[in-house]
């Protein structure tokens, strides 16, 4: 195991890229988006992104960040559902022994102290014991079905209806419901609630009210926030943004 720190400005991007070995990242302070090339990440402080060796990604600083990466040779478990990008919580352990690793920068090809084993016994075992969560807005290769998609998420309010985010990719509505059954095996209105779910963790990371992030994403009131949230990820937004 390997970990390295860096800090990126706002809308800084790193450009996609691939690691021959599986990439453990989270930011200590900031949100950063993680992107393959069939999903996007919206990863606050409280949440990491695991992503296979030879997973090609890109990373795009939200808001300034400091981001902490994990390297591991293997994956911290043999399952299969190591093979794929997954969604962790980041406990306040994992956080600090990551940060620590980091701070030492250890290279590949160094000797390894005692004391930086020890530390990565410690993130294995918490890797292996963080909840996973049902995180991520999947992405089509269709290229007017990816426009579109990318389109919502970089403003998700500009228009009300599929219509008007249709024709902005000229297409029609049926066309582009037909794209998503097609793509990714939703509806636009079940994708859609992904794509808020992602914005709202943006705003809950800058600490906006729970309120005031409902009215932001269109919902006539936060029991209607609440009830999305609680049916999407399982868990009230009090708990989701807690640690956000």
């Amino acid at each position: 195991m390997r970990a390295k720190s860096r800090s990126l400005d706002g809308h800084m991007d790193i450009q996609a890229h691939f690691h021959t070995w599986g990439q453990f990242v989270f930011s200590v302070t900031g949100v950063v988006r993680v992107s393959t090339d069939r999903a996007t990440f919206l990863v606050p402080p409280s949440r990491g992104v695991w992503i296979p060796a030879g997973v090609v990604h890109a990373v795009t600083a939200v808001e300034r960040c400091e981001l902490r990466t994990l390297y591991l040779l293997n994956p911290p478990a043999d399952a299969a559902a190591w093979a794929s990008n997954r969604v962790l919580e980041v406990s306040p352990l994992l956080r600090e022994l990551a940060v620590q690793m980091a701070r030492d920068e250890v290279e590949p090809g160094d000797a390894v102290a005692d004391r930086e084993a020890w530390i990565g016994q410690l993130i294995l075992d918490e890797l292996r014991r963080a909840p996973t969560l049902q995180l991520g807005v999947a992405l089509p290769t269709d290229k007017r079905l990816r426009r579109l998609c990318e389109a919502v998420l970089a403003e998700p309010m500009r228009h009300a209806s599929l219509d008007d985010w249709a024709a902005e990719v000229g297409a029609s509505a049926r066309t582009v419901s037909r794209l998503f059954r097609q793509e990714l095996g939703s509806s636009y209105a079940q994708w859609r609630q992904q794509a808020l779910l992602a914005e709202a963790l943006r705003l809950a990371a800058r600490r906006k009210p729970m309120q005031v992030i409902a009215a932001e994403l269109g919902y006539a009131s936060a029991s209607a926030f609440t009830a999305m949230v609680t049916r999407t990820v399982g868990m009230p937004p009090s708990r989701f943004f807690g640690h956000t």
